[in-house]
This record gives C-alpha cells, structure tokens and sequence, in this order.
C-alpha cells in the first residue's frame, strides 16, 4: 500500500511498527515481578499494571472494530484523533477507571493478555481489505491505517512512561519511533534531533528548555493532545 492521505507512512510501514513496538514490549513484560506493577507512573494514578491494562485495552481495539460495519468515508486522520475533546475531565477519569477495573493481578496475566490483545488486532488487520474504514469508540470514521497510526503512537509512548516506571533504558524500536515522529513533524524538519528525543520532547517524556521550546514552534510541530 502506497503513503497515507496525509504523505505519511502506508499500512505496510505502520503495521511493522506496530507489530515491532507490540513484539518488544511484550518481550519487555516476561521478566516483571509483582513488585514492579506496583510502581507508579508519570500518568497519575496509574501503577504500572493499570498502565498495561489501559496499552492492552487501546491495542486490541481494532479486533472488535474491524468486526463491526464500516462508515461510508473518513472524516478524521491519526492527528485528529489525538484531539483535546478526549481527554475532557470526564473522559479521562473514566479511562483511568475503566484501567484500574481491569488491571490484571499478577505478571503471567499481564504478559498473556497483553499477547493476545496485540496479536488479534494483527491478525484481524492482516484480514482486512484495502482500504477498510473503521469507527473508533468515540465516534471518529477513519481508514484503518489511520487509527493504526495511533496504536503505534499508543503504545510506543506509553513504552516510555513504562520504561521510565521501570528504571529501564527507553527500547522504543527505530520503525515505531519513526512513525510517531512522522506524525508529530507532518512532514516538517526538526534539525539536531533523532526520532527518539523528538518523541520524548514533544510528547512532554523529556523536560524542554526555552531554545528547544522555540525550536518546535518554528517547527510548527502538531499539538497532540496525549495524556495518560
């Protein structure tokens, strides 16, 4: 499939991130203890194992989604959908809610339903046709890519607060962390920064300082609203 209707990366790109930054993370999640769930997150009140059961829940949205019919047309892309209606007060708390409902209780149920999830929606974007359209759970149509696009973003940025809750080294993979600078950049240049600390900056994963803070905005980077 040929680049995104915004000259972004095409299905075939987002889904080797995706499946990349899943594959990492799960691998990443093998040898947890129970003791490290219980570490907090920079996304207040979220432990870490909330924090899994909100990434398990967001990519495993697709299976359901591509199950359903599809909308007539998009009318949102991947930076659309990081809007600020969803991340309203009411919005969030029940996205917090519904995490901690959910949070499995030890690593093994962490690492099988992380698995799952990811491998279903993989499987079910494997089966889809050309061109498919989906409809979020906010009521957004996009193309499928699209909102793959942002189970990359997902995943891959929250694989930071995760790394960071960890004391961990940051193993956001290079195919992930390109797709998300890519949608961040909207095809503009960011001189002097690798995808990696693009990602960490813009998303607010790394502290800014004044220069840096002017850099984006002759950048003109999107604003994406992204929250925990």
């Amino acid at each position: 499939m040929g680049p995104g209707p915004d000259g972004g990366a095409g299905m075939d790109t987002v889904r080797a991130a995706f499946r990349d930054e899943c594959a990492r993370l799960e691998q990443e999640l093998r040898d947890l203890t129970g003791a490290d769930l219980d570490r907090p997150t920079r996304c207040p009140p979220w432990t870490v194992r909330d924090l899994l059961a909100h990434v398990a829940t967001g990519v495993g949205r697709l299976a359901d989604m591509l199950a359903g019919p599809a909308p007539e047309r998009a009318e949102v892309d991947a930076a659309g959908y990081f809007g600020a209606a969803k991340f309203t007060p009411q919005v969030d708390r029940d996205r917090i809610d519904s995490a901690r409902r959910q949070a499995p209780a030890g690593v093994p149920e962490v690492v099988a339903g992380f698995a799952r999830a990811w491998r279903a929606t993989d499987a079910a974007v494997a089966a889809a046709p050309a061109g498919r359209l989906v409809r979020t759970r906010h009521g957004d149509a996009m193309t499928l890519t699209e909102f793959l696009r942002t189970r990359v973003v997902e995943v891959g940025v929250h694989g930071l607060d995760l790394a960071d809750a960890l004391d961990r080294r940051a193993w956001l993979t290079p195919t992930a962390a390109e797709v998300v600078a890519d949608l961040l950049r909207a095809g503009r240049r960011v001189p002097g920064w690798d995808a990696l600390t693009l990602v960490r900056k813009a998303t607010g994963r790394a502290p800014l300082t004044d220069a840096e803070r002017a850099l984006l905005d002759r950048a003109g980077l999107r604003g994406l609203s992204f929250g925990g």
